[in-house]
């Protein structure tokens, strides 16, 4: 078998579409009429799954929205009726941190699905350079919520040590890392900061132990170069950068050599890009919503499926000699979470890559309000304990002075004292609309 068969991740972009095409094909063969949530959705678009014979073919097809799904599953409790195969046939359970609904969505896999689940995982280690000598750590405690679960297993397939965090302090997942020798860690940025903080606090200097990598996920941050250079900096390691949801899966990476972006596995889905308003595509190199279908997870799939997710192409030749697409700075904000203030329009993240460039700011929250239909921003600030004691004025006002040059609006900045604000161990909640 050749490299590009084992190594889908190298095929050319012929070859990828011809793959996707086929794959295409299949899964609307195998869906439709078994899955009642696609059979009523191709039957209301008045679309049948004859028609799609190649990807020119993929815009007849109806979007799919997270409204759609919670929708599905309020109606038809508790999973919805997007399964492809009666219930016996699924054996693992996720489920989301939570929607607007307040009810968290449900995902069922079946064994097929999963070793689909594994497959991503494979080349997702391969773009970051794993061998067979790394240590895996997943300093978190593993639940309902997918997490870093299959890269747990996809790490375990591959014959590497992997060590699981869950159920222990920041303390002791440190002194897990450092007994093993862990030279990989998988968690979310948040979490990253996290225990070097608390590795700081316990004067554990991080930069020399024995981690290579990060791979984070769950959050912005892996490709906003102010909070990577400081994990980067607190870890002395590489990170990389991976996307993924629970509904439609572990798609997209930073590959070894392309450090700030996202590789998609396009092998494992089929990628657009479109103006979000419009729904056409963008013009090569324009931002646009990232619009997914995935091809393996037969037993329940989402086509054109609309992350919500803000996103850029990058037009220049991989640097890693790849055909696969590559998104430039990563995911750059999520449409549902812009705000315009003073008549800009502003990202959290855009906030948060600021905050993060003063590394003695611990900690942090937004909350956005509207007064007389104008949108107000305020942000409490927790310092470091040497800052704080040194008195935070002069913070605040470098803060306040940073925002309003970069962002061009004023916030409201408070500084709070040390310990005050929550800290996560998944993703982190700090974005508010009051």
């Amino acid at each position: 078998m050749s490299e590009v068969e084992t190594h889908p991740e190298r095929l050319d972009r012929a070859a990828l579409e011809a793959l996707q095409t086929r794959r295409l094909r299949s899964l609307l063969n195998s869906i439709v009429p078994q899955n009642e949530f696609w059979k009523a959705k191709l039957d209301e678009a008045g679309i049948e799954s004859d028609s799609i014979s190649s990807l020119a073919d993929l815009h007849k097809l109806p979007f799919t929205t997270k409204a759609d799904l919670v929708a599905d599953q309020t109606a038809h409790p508790p999973y919805g009726t997007n399964l492809t195969f009666e219930p016996l046939n699924y054996s693992r359970l996720h489920q989301t941190s939570g929607t607007t609904t307040g009810q968290p969505m449900r995902w069922l896999d079946t064994s097929d699905s999963w070793e689909w689940w594994m497959q991503c995982w494979a080349q997702i280690y391969r773009l970051v350079g794993l061998t067979t000598e790394d240590r895996l750590c997943f300093p978190f405690s593993f639940g309902p919520f997918i997490g870093f679960w299959a890269a747990f297993e996809g790490a375990n397939r591959l014959r590497n040590l992997c060590l699981a965090g869950g159920g222990m302090s920041s303390q002791a997942r440190l002194k897990l890392i450092a007994d093993n020798d862990a030279t990989f860690l998988c968690c979310t940025p948040t979490y990253a900061l996290r225990l070097a903080e608390v590795a700081a606090d316990d004067d554990i200097d991080l930069s020399q132990s024995s981690v290579r990598g990060l791979i984070v996920a769950g959050e912005p941050g892996g490709s906003i170069p102010a909070i990577r250079n400081r994990i980067e900096t607190e870890w002395g390691a590489r990170v990389f950068d991976h996307w993924g949801m629970t509904e439609i899966g572990p798609l997209a990476v930073e590959s070894v050599g392309s450090p700030c972006s996202l590789s998609i596995l396009e092998s494992e889905c089929i990628a657009e890009v479109l103006d979000p308003s419009t729904l056409e595509p963008v013009e090569p190199g324009q931002q646009g919503e990232l619009v997914l279908t995935n091809l393996g997870r037969v037993g329940s799939p989402l086509i054109r499926y609309r992350t919500g997710d803000l996103v850029q192409v990058d037009t220049d030749p991989h640097p890693d000699g790849l055909a696969l697409t590559r998104l430039k700075g990563g995911v750059l904000g999520r449409s549902d979470d812009m705000i315009t203030i003073r008549g800009n329009n502003v990202f959290p993240s855009s906030i948060e890559a600021i905050i993060r460039e003063f590394n003695s700011i611990v900690e942090f929250r937004i909350e956005v309000s509207t007064e007389r239909a104008m949108q107000n921003v305020a942000i409490q600030i927790e310092p470091v304990e040497s800052s704080w004691q040194q008195g935070s004025q002069e913070l605040v006002d470098d803060l306040a002075l940073t925002i309003k040059s970069r962002l061009n609006f004023n916030a409201k900045i408070e500084a709070v004292s040390p310990g005050t604000l929550p800290r996560f161990e998944l993703k982190g909640k700090r974005f508010f609309r009051v």
